[in-house]
């Protein structure tokens, strides 16, 4: 048990040499109000006259006082006179002072040093130890007097610093609290008991201190509090009786202060009842009961949590590696060939997505690639409309130039790749955007990396980031060029024969949908009686196609925008069951009357606006048409004959597809083209509706095949960057590092360690021995 407390002061001059307090130390901290006598009561337990006096603050900075008992062997002494006692500040270690009043001194001048003379408070402690014969093993923290209103030269925020400092200290499980109250003030009013109070609310470690018990009134006294019965402490309270302001200025003796203090407990005739709680050499007992008491309960936890901080600070100064020296050329050319190696390994586990240490609040390395090509690229692409820069003036001029002096029949083919190309042309900023979002991420991967090894030369580092920086200033020109490349070549040759292009049958379809639509949205707005004359053309119509059943099918003359075709195809459902009932003859006369009502559909009209005429070297076809329709075969459906002549304008509306079928003969493109011009040529009766119907029908193509394009822009760009870009600087990230950096004149400067971190491994083995000794300390006291 002798041996805790001062095994304590070992530890303690141990962790201070270093300026760190690691381990929570048992301590005792006395904590009191300015006047409250807490300096006399350091002074009457020491014995010695050795703490600065005077107003206001004259404790600025905490004093770490260590109190050693030196016995004394009177019988070897040479005489009876006891050894004065030995002082030493951790500060001045070569240092020993007798002189007490030197003491003092040297405490105002340290005080001085870091605090200033203005009256502030520093929280670095001065340490001292005293070894005497007449005092018991104690480690007291003396703390600046608990102030509320600044005075003189004092801070205005005094009363805070104060407190955060006391606090700093008490807040420790490891610290007992002497709480040092007066007598001459109520129990209720004492900040040392309120400040103890909120860090140890069941005052287990808490011991109060009531001085100036002499200066009460007459027939007072502080029985009550020493007992416990009005604040109850669980190490209880001791009364004790300091030297007055009197005897402090007429220096008189502590010997005497505490023989006074004896005499006065001795005679009091109601403290000699309680000598146990009276008195400062029971305080000081207690003290060091309780000190060492203390000590043994947590000093194993102290060994495990010193041998823990021993365990993580050699890994932490492991992760430093180990010093390098200019002169090692072999040990520094294969360093240089491992960190070259981690790094490179590094980048591309990065982009791989196998590396050990990922982030998780980002996206980074190739999670961020692919990011960038399906997320970011593809909105980019999406977000450009094939024909939003086009406006209707534009392709009728363009149609129009493609034509020359000739007039045009259909929409001529150069028409719409002189459109079409330049909307092709504005895929590519979008492409080359990921190709340079793919390089700043590649050089954001390049800077993350780098392992340990790597950051402790900092020259190596960055002369790493220069090479891969090249690489990748060398890699991305190839790739934006590729990438360009890609977009002429979409643009050099406009492949109409796509499987995908949605061509002129397409085209054409969609436009009698639209139109189809826009019919009926019309019929469904006409109310009154133009509807009931439009229901009754419609019947007077469609009567006339199925007038009997061995009559022919005269030309039809209608208007189209009353046509329901619903309606007709009822009729002629009905025409089709009363032929079915007249025989065979009736039948066969019937086909005859719709092959003759064909011949009249097929009958070419003059002044036709849309169509062609015959030429004795064969029929005129458009070049739009012969282009994406094709001169024979089938496109989406529809049958184009090669040897039916093209035939110009009719007036008429041969209900294409129904009436064929009802005949029993297959419909040819060329009606269906013919059907639309004529259906169009009721409709459109002005050059804007003609130039309407044109521009939405190569608006129409131009989306279709933009669309194709976009889509194989989209597959390859990704494609190539991963290629030129990603993948070619993985392969030959270490071979050009190699290249660039294994060279003999270079290997020295660049593995020259980075101070900071030379000053940091330096701390950590200061640590490392400081735990290390600690530790065997503890081991010879257990």
């Amino acid at each position: 048990m002798d041996k805790l407390i001062p095994t304590v002061n070992k530890l303690q001059d141990v962790f201070n040499t270093v300026g760190q307090d690691e381990i929570d130390l048992p301590q005792i901290v006395v904590v009191g109000s300015q006047s409250s006598g807490k300096s006399s009561v350091l002074e009457n337990i020491v014995g010695r006259d050795f703490l600065p006096r005077g107003s206001g603050i004259v404790t600025r900075r905490p004093l770490v006082l260590q109190l050693v008992n030196v016995p004394y062997d009177k019988e070897s002494a040479a005489d009876s006179t006891a050894p004065p006692a030995r002082a030493q500040f951790l500060h001045l270690p070569g240092k020993v002072f007798t002189d007490m009043s030197e003491v003092r001194r040297e405490i105002e001048r340290e005080t001085d040093r870091l605090a200033g003379s203005n009256k502030g408070i520093v929280k670095t402690p001065i340490h001292l130890r005293i070894s005497s014969a007449d005092v018991l093993n104690l480690t007291l923290v003396d703390l600046p007097g608990i102030t509320k209103i600044p005075v003189g030269d004092q801070p205005s925020d005094i009363e805070s610093q104060t407190r955060n400092l006391v606090f700093e200290y008490i807040s420790k499980p490891n610290s007992i609290i002497v709480a040092i109250s007066p007598a001459n003030v109520d129990i209720v009013n004492s900040e040392s008991l309120k400040f103890a109070r909120e860090v140890d609310p069941k005052g287990s470690r808490t011991i109060g201190v009531i001085t100036k018990i002499d200066l009460m009134d007459r027939g007072t006294n502080s029985l009550d509090i020493l007992t416990g019965r009005v604040y109850p402490l669980r190490l209880g309270f001791v009364g004790v009786v300091n030297r007055s302001q009197e005897d402090t200025v007429a220096n008189k003796p502590i010997a005497e202060s505490l023989a006074y203090e004896s005499d006065f407990f001795l005679n009091h005739p109601v403290y000699r009842t309680i000598q146990q709680h009276c008195g400062t050499g029971n305080l000081a007992k207690l003290l060091n009961h309780l000190l060492m008491q203390h000590i043994r309960d947590h000093l194993p936890n102290i060994k495990t949590k010193i041998n823990a901080l021993i365990s993580q600070t050699e890994q932490e100064l492991s992760s430093y590696g180990r010093m390098t020296t200019k002169n090692d050329s072999v040990s520094n050319a294969s360093r240089l060939l491992k960190a070259v190696t981690l790094f490179s390994t590094e980048f591309s586990n990065s982009i791989e997505g196998t590396a050990p240490e990922m982030s998780t609040a980002e996206l980074c390395g190739g999670a961020r690639l692919y990011y960038i090509f399906n997320e970011i690229f593809a909105s980019g692409l999406d977000s450009v409309n094939p024909t939003a820069n086009l406006t209707n003036h534009d392709i009728r001029t363009a149609i129009r130039n493609s034509t020359g002096p000739r007039a045009s029949l259909f929409v001529p083919e150069i028409a719409f790749q002189l459109l079409v190309k330049p909307q092709i042309k504005s895929l590519e900023p979008p492409a080359q955007r990921c190709v340079q979002l793919a390089y700043e991420e590649l050089m954001k991967i390049g800077l993350s990396c780098g392992n340990n090894e790597m950051r402790r030369y900092p020259r190596l580092h960055a002369r790493v980031m220069e090479v891969v920086s090249d690489l990748l200033r060398e890699r991305v020109g190839p790739t934006a060029a590729y990438v360009e490349s890609l977009i002429s070549i979409e643009r050099a040759y406009i492949n109409t024969n796509h499987p995908d292009f949605i061509g002129g049958p397409g085209a054409i379809s969609d436009l009698q949908r639209k139109m189809e639509r826009k019919r009926k949205e019309a019929s469904r707005s006409r109310v009154g009686n133009k509807a009931v004359s439009a229901a009754r053309h419609r019947s007077i119509d469609a009567e006339a196609v199925i007038v009997n059943a061995h009559g022919s099918v005269d030309e039809i003359v209608y208007d189209t925008n009353s046509i329901d075709t619903n309606e007709i195809d009822d009729r002629l459902d009905d025409g089709r069951t009363r032929a079915k009932h007249d025989g065979m003859a009736s039948e066969h006369h019937h086909r005859n009357a719709s092959a003759s009502s064909g011949s009249q559909l097929r009958r070419p009209v003059s002044g036709s606006p849309v169509g062609s005429t015959s030429s004795p070297n064969g029929p005129a076809h458009g070049k739009f048409f012969t282009s994406f329709f094709g001169a024979s075969g089938r496109r989406d459906g529809l049958h184009v004959s090669a040897d039916e002549p093209r035939v110009g304008h009719v007036s008429v509306i041969p209900v294409p597809n129904r009436l064929s079928n009802l005949a029993g003969e297959g419909t040819s493109f060329d009606e269906d083209v013919v059907a639309l011009s004529a259906q169009m040529s009721t409709d459109l009766t002005t050059a804007e509706q003609r130039d309407e119907m044109e521009t939405t029908l190569i608006r129409s193509l131009i989306a279709s095949y933009f669309s194709i394009v976009r889509k194989s822009v989209q597959d390859l760009v990704p494609k190539a960057i991963m290629h030129l870009l990603v993948n070619e600087v993985c392969q030959n990230m270490q071979n050009r590092l190699v290249e660039e950096l294994y060279k003999e004149p270079l290997i020295g400067d660049l593995l020259q360690e980075d101070p900071a971190l030379v000053a940091e491994r330096d701390q950590c083995e200061a640590m490392l021995g400081v735990y290390k000794k600690a530790f065997a300390i503890i081991n010879e006291a257990m």
